[in-house]
């Protein structure tokens, strides 16, 4: 098995802390099936006196229970005078490994995946493949994929607006968990086969993520109003917990997972706008400042020349990226981070403003609802009228245009499309009320599988690349190898997507900042110590060649 790359210091840091935690869990499972050995064991004995002797008192019971479970225990198990959780994992406190034996599964079994990611795209042990497309093939598959849906998780959904309390379902949940993972399909599919000629729709897909960023977050803190530092963590957790172990596993830039910092940036621009002066936020004219604020933000940082290179250029260790593909011409560090977060500046804010407006178009859509026929139909005839036209001369001088003209329309004018699918997608009751299930279930593990395709299902091979070839499995057998690698990455991601929230409950608490603090201390003192150790262990061996 070839390695392409020496180890990294983060790369053993990593070692150096799942080892141990993966033989902590071994034992703790071990533990827990001692114990229920020794729990049905005594339980059959006691049933059988209880058989032999009907009259038996039941304080003899009782020692003969106390008996039977405790005998076994060790006094380590029996003393937890030991409050730390680290000096206690790592003197194997059998309590303390009981209490939290599902917790070391999921630090394990994450563990693990991220090797399975290192064995798939840094080793040769498993094959590679070239790229190929097919438009018939690409187009066969995804409406293949649409009619299995329609068949098998077609469902109709009778929540009520938290607004009216009717079944308005305007912009629904599972209307944008669907809404995402279509777009995730295509998304993904565009990178497995190189479909360059949807260069200008994954554009406009990577701007509605963005606009449903801005939408999802202003509806949760306008409403909510719930700007805790748990919330904060959670959020954070969500975003980069899974990219950042990528980058340490993987020896990765945090900028070849754009989304993520992109979302980020976004979401804690939204957290800002709400959260200064969070008092205020029901008056109509502060938040029309605040969003007046947004858009004046993004004209200085991306509109102004100079401003965003010399604004991000202390975090140029964090957002720097350069493509190590020899062949790809040279651009300053920041330029990608330039590019990608500039692409969508401003469909973030208009995403805030549907928010804002969310309760208003639900009660005019409430009253459309109870109008006579005859002009209720007018009514949406003239929607529908408008959302085509607009969608027509949108596509026909805007779409069309070529990848870089497009690129330099894309941020002023993707705000069109999404406003003509939203009026599309919700012009009729019955529209709004029905789903197609195993996209909303797509749509949950977005980031997962956005992040997982670079490593399990394509291939890069060195630190930093693009992923421009296909992980083999099944060598000369494309269709076949896409069948099973296909099966194994989404595995994969549920997987992940379950595990990161897992540790989340694990790890920030939703109602114990002093908790919360001591776990974030904790974790940097960790991390930084094994760091640290690392660093020497790769080091010394060198200077004493």
């Amino acid at each position: 098995m070839v390695i392409h790359g020496p180890l990294t210091p983060g790369q053993v840091s990593f070692l150096l802390g799942i080892i141990p935690v993966f033989a902590a869990w071994l034992y703790s499972e071990f533990l827990e099936y001692k114990k229920n050995s020794v729990s049905t064991k005594t339980h059959s004995d006691i049933n059988l006196v209880e058989l032999g002797n009907e009259t038996i008192k039941e304080d003899d019971r009782a020692v003969l229970l106390e008996g039977g479970a405790l005998q076994s225990a060790s006094p380590r198990a029996r003393s937890s005078s030991v409050t730390s959780p680290i000096v206690r994992l790592f003197m194997l406190d059998e309590s303390f490994l009981l209490e939290n034996r599902v917790t070391l599964r999921a630090i394990s079994e994450f563990g693990a995946l991220l090797m399975y990611f290192y064995l798939c795209d840094r080793t040769n042990l498993l094959g590679e493949s070239k790229k190929s497309y097919n438009r018939d093939l690409f187009l066969f598959l995804y409406f293949l994929l649409i009619i299995v849906s329609a068949v098998t998780s077609f469902k109709i959904h009778h929540d009520k607006s938290p607004f009216s309390g009717k079944s308005i379902l305007y912009l629904n949940r599972h209307q944008t968990e669907e809404w995402k993972g279509w777009m995730q399909v295509l998304f993904l599919m565009y990178h497995y086969f190189a479909a360059t000629e949807i260069y200008n729709a994954i554009r406009l897909f990577i701007a509605a993520y963005v606009w449903m960023t801005g939408f999802g977050n202003f509806s949760y803190y306008y409403i909510r109003k719930d700007f805790s530092l748990a919330r904060f963590a959670q959020m954070m957790w969500r975003l980069n917990f899974l990219v950042l172990f990528c980058c340490v596993v993987l020896n990765n830039s945090y900028m070849l997972y754009y989304i993520c910092p992109m979302h980020t940036l976004f979401t804690l621009m939204v957290y800002g706008a709400l959260g200064i002066f969070n008092k205020y936020n029901e008056i109509g004219a502060v938040i029309a400042g605040k969003i007046v604020a947004c858009f004046l933000v993004v004209i200085l940082l991306w509109e102004v020349p100079g401003v965003f290179y010399l604004f991000w250029s202390p975090l140029t260790f964090l957002l720097g990226y350069t493509d190590p593909d020899p062949s790809k011409p040279k651009f300053p560090l920041l330029h990608e981070w330039y590019f990608r977060s500039g692409l969508d500046r401003y469909i973030w804010i208009i995403g805030m403003l549907y928010a804002y407006y969310h309760p208003t178009i639900e009660r005019w859509m409430e009253k459309l609802e109870e109008m006579e026929v005859k002009r209720r139909i007018a009514i949406k005839t003239t929607i529908v009228t408008i959302s085509l036209t607009m969608g027509y001369l949108w596509f026909e001088y805007i779409y069309k245009l070529p990848k870089v003209t497009y690129n330099k329309y894309h941020p002023y004018t993707s705000w069109i499309p999404i406003t003509v699918y939203v009026s599309l997608r919700n012009f009729t009751q019955h529209l709004r009320c029905y789903s197609l299930t195993l996209f909303a279930w797509l749509g949950k593990i977005t980031l997962e599988t956005y992040i997982s395709q670079i490593h399990v299902w394509l291939r890069s091979g060195v630190p930093d690349g693009q992923p421009k070839l296909l992980l083999s499995l099944i060598p000369d057998y494309p269709m076949l190898n896409f069948m099973l690698t296909t099966s194994i990455y989404v595995a994969v991601s549920y997987r992940l997507f379950e595990l990161t929230n897992t540790l989340k409950t694990a790890f920030v608490p939703s109602k114990d900042d002093k908790r919360l603090v001591y776990n974030l201390i904790a974790g940097v003192v960790i991390s930084s110590v094994l760091y640290t150790l690392s660093f020497i262990i790769i080091r010394v061996p060198q200077m004493l060649v």
